[in-house]
């Protein structure tokens, strides 16, 4: 069979075919890089602490670590970093000077370069492409980061708790659980949040927008997710088993619950007695015997009970009084 002519360009373009997926690389060193996937190898071992890279740029990101060299500092605030492309980007909190405008949308940057990386957005290039997936970016640090999820490194460290990311975004958005801080404000209600995300999805509760329909029963959700979990009622599916008892469920919230059981955990802590939870419900409802309060109101006899399952019940008193008495 003669190859057509889209194939022959292909071959003159990326000569280098990996012969465990027939995936082809324009470069040789794409193509080692490559077949790491493959072996899993680590050849790249961190002398400090042992632990293994395939990547020699990884090793030498991971060695920052344990050096902690901060050869460039800033001369306003004494601040060290162990990369100059760092310090730049650092100064411009300090100068909070903008001189570079996008003439698309106006909007401004600090630096030349973060201009270049957002006009890319108004022009939706992506060339950028992971040679493993597929996968398009429109960004080079961006694909450098992706690459990072196929290799399993998490070169972001937090310095608090030490968890290890492989994004630095991932590690910018970790670090809000440290500072507690919640910049995001809904205009509305003025609740707070730590992600943009969060703002995003509860702004959909003011809107009452619900654009997912159920197609069994109609009924529409505000977040795709939300419908998908509703139709498994309609299905009788309970994906989520317990490895421990065979039980299913239908979310996967309710299985983490439920595992709770199993291990004895119980990590939420009563703030006023000490006393322990394996639920977070339970810890709240606990909390209630401390205030004393009772929002759940009978709305015949006006009776007010600390716990809606207490309500639940006295109700039954009244529905027995109500029911049609036998001759």
């Amino acid at each position: 069979m003669v190859p057509d002519v889209a194939s022959l360009v292909c071959l003159k373009k990326k000569p280098y075919t990996c012969e465990l997926c027939d995936q082809r690389f324009s470069k040789k060193g794409s193509l080692n890089t490559h077949l790491v996937i493959h072996t899993k190898e680590k050849p790249h071992i961190c002398e400090v602490c042992g632990k293994k890279f395939s990547h020699k740029g990884s090793l030498k990101n991971h060695l920052v670590i344990h050096t902690k060299e901060k050869d460039y500092e800033c001369e306003t605030c004494g601040k060290g970093f162990s990369r100059k492309i760092n310090l730049e980007e650092h100064l411009t909190v300090h100068t909070k000077e903008k001189l570079h405008a996008c003439e698309i949308c106006n909007k401004r940057f600090s630096r030349k370069n973060t201009l270049k990386r957002h006009l890319v957005i108004h022009t939706n290039e992506k060339p950028h492409a992971c040679e493993v997936c597929g996968k398009n970016f429109s960004q080079k640090n961006c694909l450098k980061e992706h690459l990072m999820t196929h290799s399993n490194e998490k070169p972001h460290a937090c310095e608090i708790c030490t968890k290890r990311f492989s994004l630095k975004n991932q590690l910018k958005r970790h670090l809000l659980i440290h500072s507690k801080e919640k910049p995001h404000v809904c205009e509305v209600c003025d609740k707070r949040f730590s992600l943009k995300e969060g703002l995003k999805v509860h702004m959909l509760l003011h809107t009452d927008d619900k654009p997912h329909i159920c197609e069994i029963c109609g009924k529409g959700y505000s977040l795709k997710e939300r419908l998908t979990k509703h139709v498994l009622i309609h299905t009788n599916e309970k994906p989520y088993a317990c490895e421990a008892c065979g039980k299913r469920f239908l979310l996967k919230e309710r299985l983490k619950r439920h595992l709770l059981i199993h291990t004895n955990e119980k990590p939420y802590t009563c703030e006023m007695c000490d006393k322990r939870f394996s639920l977070k419900s339970h810890l709240e409802r606990h909390f209630l015997t401390h205030t004393k309060e009772k929002s759940h109101v009978c709305e015949v006899c006006s009776k007010r009970f600390s716990m809606k399952s207490h309500l639940k019940r006295h109700l039954l008193i009244h529905t027995k009084e109500k029911a049609p008495q036998k001759d």
